[in-house]
């Protein structure tokens, strides 16, 4: 049973995937998004590989648990998803994701340079183990 996590952002999509017991979360790859189809294209050739049977994706909340524009947008990213890919979407509240991936990784003394490139696989790591926790 595997699962995709993903943080999707204006300018990336962290992403994530479970080991097939549903235990643990592993970031394998960050996409630099392009246009839609090419995203969704990317999207599909990670599916295919790792054959998940969810997706779970952050939703971007206010810290007062509204939804913002940022939310609608990737709602309606969501919603392509799922028409291209076939594959259902669970929406996960990525409040502080990107926080605590950036204190895990200044934790870790990585440079700037290295936090900048790993921060959206992190954070779509947080996603899904946040996720796979609330299901045990």
């Amino acid at each position: 049973m595997r699962i995709i996590g993903l943080d999707i952002g204006d300018r990336t999509i962290g992403v994530a995937v479970s080991d097939p017991l549903g235990w643990t979360a592993q970031g394998i790859t960050t996409i630099r998004r392009k246009k839609e189809d090419f995203d969704l294209e990317e999207l599909k050739k990670i599916c295919d590989e790792y054959n998940p049977e969810l997706i779970v994706s952050g939703l971007p909340k206010n810290m007062n648990g509204t939804l913002g524009p940022q939310s609608e947008k990737v709602m309606d990213f969501c919603e392509k998803i799922k028409l291209k890919l076939n594959i259902p979407i669970k929406m996960w509240d990525e409040r502080l994701t990107t926080v605590a991936a950036h204190r895990a990784m200044l934790e870790a003394d990585l440079s700037r340079a290295k936090r900048k490139k790993l921060v959206d696989k992190i954070a779509a790591t947080y996603i899904l183990q946040g996720y796979l926790d609330s299901i045990k």
